[in-house]
C-alpha cells in the first residue's frame, strides 16, 4: 500500500482510510483520431472531519458570511509517498450529511490542463480587441501600399484576392476604354482595366490572433509549435473577410469609426481611467451599490451617427440613427464592478461632438456615503476617415473554432506544464519525447486482452468549405474536393468499419496563375477569386493561405479610382504553398498532394497528411497493430515520473500508451496499449 496525500491551497486534507484514489490519463484514442490532448479527472470523497470542515468553512451551513466559494476551482496537487505526483485543481461538489450531521466532502481533482471549452466559450473572434491595434486605414493607396508589403515582415498585408471581379491577363493591346479586371497596364487615359482598389481586402498573421487570444483569455501558449522560426504556422494568415463582395462599413453609404478618446476627470476624487479610450467602472471601497450610470453625448448640429457601447471588450449597448443633439443613455443593467467600457460612433461624415460624458454614481455602504465619478472628453469632431477596424472586418467565427482549426490542420495535442503554460507541440514531436520503461516484472499475468485497434475503414481530412469557383469547378471536373484526402490504407481491401472525418473549420482556395491571353505564356501574377459558382460574391468559411510577394514580376494595372491606374510589378500573390517553388519549400496546406497551381506537378509532397499525420495514421492501420489491455503493479519510481509520450516495454516488445488508470493505494494500473511499429 502506499500513501496518498491530497493538498488544497497548500492545506493538506483528510482522507477516508478506505478511499480508492484512481486517476485516468489517456493521449489520442486510436478510436478518435481528431482527439486533442485530455489529462484526469477523479471525483472522490474526504471526510468532514474537523480539519477539512474548517478548510471548507462548514459548506453545509450557507449562513455562514465569507464562507467557501464553491463555484471556483481551487489549486491542488496530490503527493505520493510524501513525493509530488500530480498538480492540479480542485474543485468542490458538494456535502453528504447523515442524520443532518455532514459525513463527507465530494470532490473532483483536474489534471493540469486546461479545459478550453469552458474558457474560451462562445467567444468569436471580433471579441479580440487587442488586434485593433493593428487596424489601418483603408483607403487605395494603403490597399496598394499593403499590397507590395514583405509580409514575411508585415502583419498585415494585401493579397491578390478578390471579392467580385474576375481578372485576367490579356496584351493584345486592343482593350480600348472597358473597364474590367484585365491586368496588362496600357499606359495613357481612358485605359481603365485592372484590379480596382476596393476589390482587394486586407489579410492578417494568424500569430497576431493567437497572440490576442493568449492576452484576452491570460494564458501563454508554448513555443514549440506557436513560434516565428515554424514557418509552416507563422507565414500562414487569415483573409479578412466578413461579408460577401466589398468591405462592409454599416450601411449602403461608407461609414466610419471613431473610438472615443481624451477623457478628463470632472469631479470626483478617485480617477479610475485605465488609459485614454477606457472608462473602469469600479467604485471606491469594498461593498457598495450603484444607482446611477450615465453616458451622455451633446453635439452640435442633427447629422445620424450610431454608437456602440462595449464592456470587456464585448458589446452591451448599440443604437442607430441618433438624430437629437442631447442623448443620454442609461447603462445600469449592464454596470459590474472591475468592468472596463469603451465607446465607438459610427458616422458617414464629419461630426463635431460638444462632449462625450461618462457618469457614475453610487452608495459606499462600508463608509456610509456617496460617491459621483464623471469624466468628458469636451468638445472633438469625429473624423469621417476610413477606418478598417480588424474586429469589425474578420471573419464571423469562434475563438474556440478557429484553434480547434489549427490543431485538426497540424495535428497538435495540448496539455498545462506545472509552470502554468500550455505546451503545443505536434503529435510527434510530443512522442520524440519520451522515455522507454520496461514493465514486464510488474505485470499480473493472470489476464489480459488484445483487440483490434482500428474501427474505422477510411479516415478522411478535408476543409469545411471548397466553394469557391476554381475550387467548386476542381470538384465537378475530378469528382472530388479540391485538396481533401481519403486514406484506407488499401484501396482494394474491403475493411470494417466506417468512415472518420477529420474537418477543418476553414475555406480554402484553388488559387490560379494567370497565363496572357495574347501568347499563352504564363504570368507571374497568381490570385484568389472569391465567388461561387455563379460567379457571384461569396462568403464561405474563414480562409487561410501564405502570402508571397513577387519582386519585379508582369507589371499589372492597379485601379486607384475606377478613372485613374497605375503599373506595379511588386505585389503580393496568395498560394497554398509555402513557396511558389518546391527547391525553395514542399509545404503547403492541403491535405492531398494537389497538382501545384503556380508550378504544375505534383512536387509539393509535405501536405498536411503527409507531415503531421501519416506516422500516426499508418501506424493504427498497420495489420500488426492491437490494443492491448493489461494490468500491472508500477513502483513508484515509474508512476512518479512517467508522462504519457513514454513508451512501455513489456518481454521485448514496445509500446505506446493509449491510456492508463491507476489505483493510487494500491498502486494497480489498467492499462491500454498500441504497438509501437
Amino acid at each position: 500500500m502506499q500513501t496518498i496525500e491530497l493538498y488544497i491551497e497548500g492545506q493538506r486534507l483528510d482522507l477516508f482510510d478506505d478511499e480508492s484514489v484512481s486517476l485516468t490519463q489517456t493521449i489520442k484514442d486510436a478510436r478518435d483520431v481528431s482527439k486533442v490532448f485530455t489529462s484526469f479527472t477523479q471525483t472522490f470523497n474526504v471526510p468532514a472531519s474537523k480539519n477539512n470542515n474548517k478548510i471548507f468553512k462548514h459548506y453545509y451551513n450557507f449562513n455562514i458570511d465569507g464562507g467557501f466559494d464553491a463555484r471556483i476551482k481551487k489549486s491542488g496537487s496530490i503527493e505520493l509517498n510524501s513525493f509530488p505526483f500530480k498538480i492540479g485543481k480542485i474543485k468542490l461538489e458538494g456535502v453528504k450529511l447523515k442524520d443532518n450531521i455532514a459525513y463527507s466532502y465530494s470532490l473532483t481533482f483536474y489534471g493540469n490542463t486546461v479545459n478550453l471549452v469552458d474558457l474560451l466559450g462562445e467567444d468569436k473572434l471580433n471579441t479580440l480587441t487587442d488586434l485593433d491595434s493593428l487596424s489601418e486605414l483603408y483607403t487605395s493607396a494603403e490597399v496598394k501600399s499593403r499590397l507590395q508589403l514583405d509580409p514575411t515582415t508585415n502583419d498585415l498585408i494585401t493579397p491578390l484576392i478578390t471579392h467580385t471581379t474576375r481578372l485576367y491577363y490579356d496584351s493584345d493591346g486592343n482593350q480600348g476604354n472597358e473597364v474590367d479586371g484585365n491586368l496588362y497596364f496600357q499606359q495613357g487615359g481612358g485605359h481603365n482595366h485592372g484590379v480596382l482598389w476596393s476589390d482587394l481586402k486586407y489579410a492578417l498573421r494568424i500569430s497576431k490572433i493567437v497572440e490576442a487570444i493568449e492576452t484576452r483569455y491570460s494564458l501563454t501558449f508554448s513555443s514549440d509549435f506557436f513560434t516565428a522560426t515554424n514557418l509552416p504556422y507563422y507565414n500562414l494568415f487569415m483573409w479578412l473577410h466578413r461579408k460577401s463582395g466589398g468591405v462592409g462599413f454599416g450601411s449602403q453609404i461608407p461609414t466610419f469609426f471613431t473610438l472615443v478618446d481624451g477623457w478628463t476627470q470632472q469631479y470626483g476624487t478617485i480617477s479610475q481611467m485605465d488609459n485614454s479610450t477606457t472608462f473602469s467602472g469600479e467604485l471606491a471601497g469594498t461593498i457598495y451599490n450603484a444607482f446611477n450610470f450615465l453616458l451622455t453625448i451633446v453635439r452640435a448640429n442633427t447629422t445620424p451617427y450610431n454608437v456602440f457601447v462595449y464592456r470587456n471588450g464585448v458589446e452591451v449597448y448599440s443604437e442607430s440613427d441618433i438624430i437629437i443633439t442631447f442623448k443620454v443613455i442609461n447603462l445600469n443593467s449592464f454596470y459590474a464592478d472591475n468592468s472596463s467600457f469603451t465607446v465607438k460612433l459610427e458616422h458617414s461624415v464629419n461630426i463635431t461632438f460638444s462632449k462625450i460624458e461618462w457618469e457614475l454614481e453610487g452608495i459606499n455602504l462600508e463608509g456610509g456615503g456617496s460617491l459621483t465619478e464623471a469624466y468628458d472628453t469636451g468638445s472633438f469632431t469625429a473624423v469621417a476617415t476610413t477606418d478598417f477596424t480588424i474586429t469589425s472586418q474578420i471573419p464571423n467565427m469562434k475563438v474556440l473554432d478557429f484553434l480547434t482549426g489549427l490543431f485538426k490542420m497540424f495535428n497538435l495535442i495540448a496539455y498545462e506544464d506545472d509552470s502554468g503554460v500550455i505546451v503545443v507541440k505536434t503529435l510527434d514531436s510530443f512522442y520524440s519525447t519520451g522515455v522507454n520503461y520496461d514493465i514486464s516484472d510488474y505485470l499480473d499475468v493472470t489476464s489480459s486482452q488484445v483487440n483490434i485497434a482500428l474501427p474505422f475503414k477510411e479516415i478522411v481530412f478535408g476543409y469545411k468549405d471548397t466553394k469557391t469557383f476554381l475550387a467548386a469547378v476542381h470538384n465537378q471536373i475530378f469528382s472530388y474536393e479540391w485538396a481533401k484526402e481519403q486514406y484506407n490504407d488499401n484501396a482494394t481491401a474491403n475493411l470494417d468499419g466506417g468512415i472518420y472525418k477529420v474537418e477543418a473549420p476553414f475555406g480554402h482556395f484553388k488559387f490560379e496563375r494567370i497565363i496572357d491571353l495574347a501568347d499563352s505564356i504564363q504570368t507571374t501574377i497568381q490570385w484568389g477569386y472569391c465567388v461561387d459558382d455563379n460567379q457571384s460574391p461569396y462568403i464561405g468559411a474563414p480562409f487561410l493561405f501564405y502570402p508571397i510577394k513577387q519582386t519585379n514580376g508582369k507589371i499589372i494595372s492597379f485601379r486607384d479610382n475606377p478613372t485613374q491606374h497605375t503599373a506595379i510589378d511588386d505585389y503580393i500573390v496568395p498560394s497554398n504553398s509555402l513557396s511558389l517553388s518546391s527547391a525553395t519549400s514542399t509545404d503547403n496546406i492541403n491535405f492531398k498532394n494537389e497538382n501545384n497551381e503556380y508550378e504544375g506537378g505534383t512536387a509539393f509532397v509535405d501536405t498536411l497528411f503527409q507531415k503531421y499525420y501519416s506516422n500516426y495514421i499508418a501506424s493504427i492501420f498497420n495489420s500488426k497493430n492491437r490494443l492491448t489491455k493489461v494490468t500491472a503493479y508500477l513502483p513508484p519510481k515509474i508512476l512518479l515520473k512517467f508522462t504519457l509520450a513514454d513508451r512501455f516495454d513489456i518481454n521485448g516488445s514496445r509500446y505506446k500508451i493509449n491510456s492508463i488508470r491507476t489505483n493510487l493505494k494500491t498502486g494497480k494500473s489498467d492499462i491500454e496499449l498500441l504497438n509501437d511499429l
